[in-house]
């Protein structure tokens, strides 16, 4: 893993994020860090749960292989709309509780 590798996941974090926003329209907390922050953590879910399902079950759909220097954009995406969608259903609900 190089630096211009890191850039790109930091690019497609931000993108991701931005789209998986526009999936599911709630409000981040943190603005453009919580963004990011959430586009990271989504990109690193989506990449590790392709790897696995890659290893153990095969899965062999090409446009889940669609990638910019190594970073997945479908399942990155997929990754930050179910991080965003944690997140926020997790603070909604700590905010019902008060």
């Amino acid at each position: 893993m190089d630096l211009s590798h890191i850039a790109v996941q930091l690019i497609a974090a931000v993108v991701c994020g931005g789209i998986a926003n526009m999936l599911i329209p709630r409000r981040i907390p943190g603005k453009f860090f919580g963004l990011v922050l959430t586009g990271l953590v989504g990109v690193w879910l989506g990449e590790t749960v392709l790897r696995l399902l890659k290893t153990q079950h095969y899965l062999n759909y090409p446009f889940l292989y669609w990638s910019i220097d190594g970073v997945a954009l479908i399942p990155s995406v997929i990754g930050c709309t179910i991080i965003i969608y944690l997140v926020t259903t997790f603070i909604q609900w700590g905010h019902y509780n008060r």
